[in-house]
């Protein structure tokens, strides 16, 4: 189907976001107010820190403040994929803290059990459906990255299946699958934004004072307290978590670490059962494709198909503005891919086209600190896979505030940062070179060039 027939219809907004089930944003922060604990940023890094905060000390009193409305940016935007990894992926996570890999895998399977806990405990909706997530290859050079995924799986005794291609094609069919691995246990399918409505609303109901439409201009050190200026008022705090992802950070050192990347989505209209019966997808998985540039896609609870990926895209000089939400041209790429993936579901169109900011950094999972004296204490950098791990970092968070010695804070993980990016220009030149070279790597059979492979000496990475 021509793409630009297939997208003529589709809205310019997120999917999730579009739906009159949306709530009423809370009241704008008008005059001073004082708190135990200042929660900065709506979505499900914030949300979750206040919320758990609020369950470790009933007592606290926590404001949360979001500078639109809760779940607006990342955490509304996102394919809802709530993967039980805090590093990206197992193999991310061994190339990096190998000798904790196993640790990092339990808490990591741990933080979902406790997601799906939660939501049963808070009566919150949002389609959770732990089906998990099979990655697919659809080259041959892939199928040995599938086979050593798989490997690794079984030495941490992990329930993760490896597929050959007629056994992938009876998941889901699709001529491009060459074979696959099922990891039945790391991840669930979430309707993000309704996850993040209920997060919010639980938080009201823990007596989380919620502030949204109230960006924090500036961030003061008062002396015993932090103040946080906001247009209309603000905020006094014994303590500050921010959890504001690749937006403008509050504190100057986290600019070092990240760089915000564009990601691009499609949403199919719902797809009629005699159509999609077509391609099977029975169990209902996740899917992503095992590429430097690869896919992520899944059906919705109205049997709609999420479709998005492949061309994480970085603005020279790092701007964030609303424009870069649409990209025209990457649609239609993912629309071709979309069909090429599936040509049974020819001529199914597509209600919604949109885009989003991923906070990148150059280790492509979370990284933690804290300042002012550990009254502040920050999480970023989530690159693409923080449904899930925005949990465990909000724990983190509230770890370090506390000054507890945990298990989580006697990680390497939490306790080195990334390697920084380099400043204007040449970080965007390193960027762009960075991408070229992904894509050629594709190209040829997963052959990394010499810039690649001096990036992989030093840690330095590039990844949606």
């Amino acid at each position: 189907m021509n793409p630009q027939k297939a997208l003529a219809d589709a809205e310019r907004k997120p999917y999730w976001l579009d739906r009159a089930i949306a709530p009423a944003p809370s009241p704008r922060l008008t005059g001073q107010v004082s708190a135990d604990l200042a929660v900065v940023g709506g979505g499900f890094s914030g949300l979750w820190t206040a919320l758990m905060a609020k369950e470790r000390d009933p007592s606290l009193d926590v404001v949360l403040l979001e500078g639109r409305e809760i779940g607006w940016a990342a955490s509304g935007r996102n394919g809802g994929f709530c993967a039980a990894s805090i590093t990206h992926g197992l193999g991310n996570g061994m190339e990096r803290w190998p000798e904790e890999i196993g640790r990092l895998d339990r808490l990591g399977r741990e933080n979902l059990d406790e997601i799906e806990a939660t939501l049963a405990r808070y009566g919150i909706d949002c389609s959770f459906e732990r089906t998990g997530e099979v990655r697919v290859a659809t080259r041959d050079w892939e199928l040995d990255g599938l086979d050593e995924e798989a490997a690794v799986g079984a030495s941490l005794g992990l329930r993760m299946e490896r597929l050959d291609r007629e056994q992938v094609r009876a998941e889901v069919d699709s001529p491009t699958y060459l074979g696959g691995l099922w990891d039945r246990d790391g991840a669930a399918m979430v309707d993000p934004a309704r996850l993040a409505w209920g997060l919010r609303d639980a938080c009201i109901r823990l007596g989380v004072r919620v502030f949204e439409r109230t960006p924090v201009m500036s961030l003061r050190d008062g002396g015993s307290l932090l103040e946080l200026v906001t247009p209309l008022g603000a905020v006094r705090a014994s303590t500050v978590a921010l959890g504001t992802g690749a937006f403008a950070p509050l504190l100057g050192r986290l600019r070092h670490f990240l760089v915000p990347v564009y990601d691009y989505v499609l949403m199919t209209e719902p797809v009629p059962a005699d159509r999609l019966a077509e391609v099977g997808w029975r169990n209902r998985q996740g899917f992503g494709d095992s590429g430097n540039q690869f896919h992520y896609y899944r059906l919705t609870d109205d049997n709609r198909i999420l479709w998005g990926g492949y061309d994480a895209v970085y603005y020279n000089g790092g701007l964030i503005t609303a424009e870069h939400d649409q990209r025209d041209t990457t649609f239609e790429m993912l629309a071709e891919h979309f069909y090429e993936t599936f040509p049974q579901l020819e001529g199914v169109r597509f209600s919604h086209r949109w885009g989003g900011v991923i906070d990148t950094c150059s280790r492509f999972s979370a990284f933690f600190g804290t300042a002012y004296g550990s009254r502040l204490a920050y999480a970023a950098g989530y690159t693409g896979l923080g449904v899930g791990a925005t949990r465990f970092g909000a724990n983190v968070m509230l770890d370090l505030l506390a000054g507890e010695e945990t298990e989580r804070t006697r990680l390497r993980m939490v306790r080195r940062k990334p390697v920084p990016f380099p400043p204007e220009p040449l970080r965007s030149g390193v960027i762009q070179l960075t991408r070229w070279s992904l894509a050629r790597s594709d190209e040829h059979e997963g052959r990394r060039n010499a810039w690649l492979r001096t990036l992989d000496a030093f840690g330095l990475g590039f990844d949606s």
